[in-house]
């Protein structure tokens, strides 16, 4: 399945939770349809520019993770981000977070890294593609839900948070901590 028809699906999805929201005049609803929609928007984006500006090889290309080529048109300079990943994780994140149990969370979030994984098995990405993928899909689906909060009465899942993450750069280490 090409990333043109993943994208596509993706949208369709997304546009009929808003759509039902609307129509059904549920808030919550189309709140999440604004979220899908919105966070895949930006992260579709950022991922076409940033995939061309960086031109990270892929591993199939025969060439080391270390191998860059900016502004190719080659495909095979094409790895990071994971495409797949981000839009997939980014509708999974969005979604999960509609519920409070976490077994429904993990559930949706474990479905939303199938496409990366994927992508890992077939030696179309390296893992720190997928694994920053997947923290640039967190981290704008925080972002604009939190603007969505001061946009909407009603907010999702009002209580104290129990799971709180936490990512960690410096020079040769990338580290995610996750407390609950």
């Amino acid at each position: 399945m090409g990333k043109t028809t993943v994208v596509h699906k993706i949208y369709i999805i997304n546009s009929g939770v808003y759509l039902t929201g609307l129509f059904t005049k549920n808030e919550k609803l189309r709140r999440t349809g604004v979220l899908l929609l919105s966070s895949a928007t930006a992260t579709g984006l950022l991922q076409q520019i940033t995939k061309s500006v960086v031109g990270r090889a892929r591993p199939v290309s025969g060439k080391s993770k270390d191998t860059f080529n900016p502004f190719s048109s080659d495909r095979n300079f094409h790895s990071f981000p994971s495409g797949h990943a981000l839009m997939a994780f980014t509708t999974a994140y969005a979604l999960g977070k509609q519920f409070k149990s976490p077994w429904i969370k993990g559930g949706i979030y474990a479905v939303g890294l199938v496409p990366g994984v994927s992508r890992l098995w077939t030696d179309q990405h390296y893992l720190s593609d997928v694994a920053l993928s997947i923290a640039i899909s967190i981290f704008t689906v925080e972002a604009i839900d939190r603007y969505l909060n001061t946009k909407y009465d009603k907010k999702y899942n009002q209580q104290e948070k129990k799971v709180s993450w936490d990512l960690n750069f410096s020079p040769g280490q990338l580290g995610v901590v996750v407390r609950f």
